[in-house]
Parts: C-alpha cells; structure tokens; sequence
C-alpha cells in the first residue's frame, strides 16, 4: 500500500450553509465516509483547516496573507489514505461529501523518504 494525500478544494461556503441544522447534515456526510474509509482501514489521518493563514514568498521568505486570498476557493482540509495507486485513491473519493457543492479533490502520492541514521 502507498499513502495518498487528499486536498479538499471548494467554494467558500455560503452564508447559509452556516445554519445548525445545514453544518449538521454536512457533517453527517463527512463522518460517514471517514467511518467508511476507517473500516476499510485505508485512512490514515486528516484534519479541516480554518480559513486564511499566511504564505512566504521568495528568497527573502515575505510573509503574505494567504491561502488564495483573491480566490473564491480555498483547500479547507486533508486526508492520509492508504491505496494501491492512484486509479484506487480516486475510486475511493467515489463518497466526497463536497461534489454536490462544487468541491474538489485533489490526489497527491506520498513519496517515501529514507531517513539518514
């Protein structure tokens, strides 16, 4: 098995994606296909990520406002999954809870490095 990483692309959300009962039935869908991903013991870890931070640039390390901050998308979150190669980890996001709202996800392998003694 190789390590994948997901990246979660979308959309800021919508004021009114922010009710309780709206967050509630998104998160239902999240935790459901972590739990699925669990089971199959192809999760490794992940975690969403608060919006903003910050980015440096250059050779001279300027510390700039970011992620994306004149884009309308932002990565709001990852995963660590095990899968045989890429055709698996895409079959395996099959359940992304975000497509419906315009989200993406962005598959990357995790290359193996050995570490000096």
């Amino acid at each position: 098995m190789e390590k994948f990483m997901l990246l979660f692309e979308g959309p800021m959300p919508a004021p009114e994606a922010a009710s309780p009962e709206a967050m509630q039935e998104i998160m239902g869908k999240w935790f459901a296909w972590i739990e699925k991903l669990s089971k199959d013991g192809r999760y490794v870890t992940g975690e969403p990520l608060l919006p903003g931070g910050k980015i440096l640039k250059g050779s001279h390390k300027n510390v700039v406002d970011g992620p994306f901050t004149e884009g309308k998308e932002i990565i709001g979150g990852f995963f660590i999954i095990n899968a045989r190669d890429y055709e698996e980890a895409a079959a395996l996001c099959e359940d992304f809870p975000d497509y419906a709202t315009g989200g993406n996800v962005i598959i990357r392998q995790v290359q193996k490095v050995e570490m000096p003694a």
